[in-house]
């Protein structure tokens, strides 16, 4: 377990509806408007609540990526708290832009942007069991990676050990699209951020000191993320 000054014991931890229309054509004026026109009028008129409003729009940042390796499909961001989609926010902070702030208690993690601001995403985070807190880097990072179960995963799960050697990359794996690999002090932790495709995971402690970000998010994240980038994981 990792202790507040951030060093990790790896051995006690197990790793791892549009407006009603006075006619029913849908003349040209609606289609020029779109949705946003439309929605506006369903808020204004009560039919629509500000859940709807921001769902609506976070379907843009979480459609389909049909271009990747393994095309990703869209989030059902019904399924997601409106608080957990990516936004930029006010967050005062004296580190230097680029560093990634963690912060469990709240699922969510933060790139700062500087100037006051920094981006926030809607996160999984660990199991109580597995919490830590400190300082820590991005080691290595990688597309679409072979994930490789800790030993003491196949202890615990005997069925992951068919994946002893690796299971390939694909929407399948558990490390879904882009994985960033923390380390201290030279060593792996054996923790992650990685993507996830599994929006009812947002918001819920379901890993084992891993933070998942929907895979959208990742691809957000990811190029903006060179190695040796400063991670902070805040106390639980």
């Amino acid at each position: 377990m990792i202790t507040n000054r951030g060093r990790i014991d790896v051995g006690a931890r197990n790793a791892g509806a549009p407006p009603d229309l006075r006619s029913a054509r849908l003349d040209r004026r609606w289609f020029l408007f779109g949705s946003a026109a439309g929605l506006g009028a369903l808020a204004l008129s009560g039919c629509a609540s500000t859940d709807d409003m921001l769902r609506a729009e976070a379907a843009k940042d979480y459609g389909p990526v049909p271009d990747e390796k393994f095309p990703i499909p869209a989030v059902d961001v019904s399924k997601i708290d409106p608080k957990y989609f990516r936004k930029i926010v006010d967050y005062d902070s004296l580190e230097a832009p680029g560093t990634i702030i963690i912060d469990p208690s709240n699922y969510y993690l933060y790139r700062i942007e500087g100037e006051g601001k920094a981006t926030r995403y809607g996160a999984n985070v660990t199991r109580p069991e597995f919490k830590w807190s400190g300082d820590a880097y991005v080691g290595r990072k990688a597309e679409w990676p072979v994930w490789t179960p800790p030993k003491e995963m196949i202890q615990r799960q005997p069925e992951a050990g068919k994946y002893a050697r690796g299971m390939p990359g694909g929407l399948d794996n558990p490390l879904g699209a882009r994985t960033l690999y923390l380390y201290q002090d030279g060593k792996y932790t054996l923790c992650t951020i990685y993507s996830t495709s599994d929006p009812d995971s947002i918001g819920t402690g379901v890993t084992s000191g891993c933070t998942g970000l929907l895979s959208q998010d990742m691809l957000d994240l990811y190029p903006r993320t060179p190695v040796k980038t400063k991670v902070i994981i805040l106390p639980a």
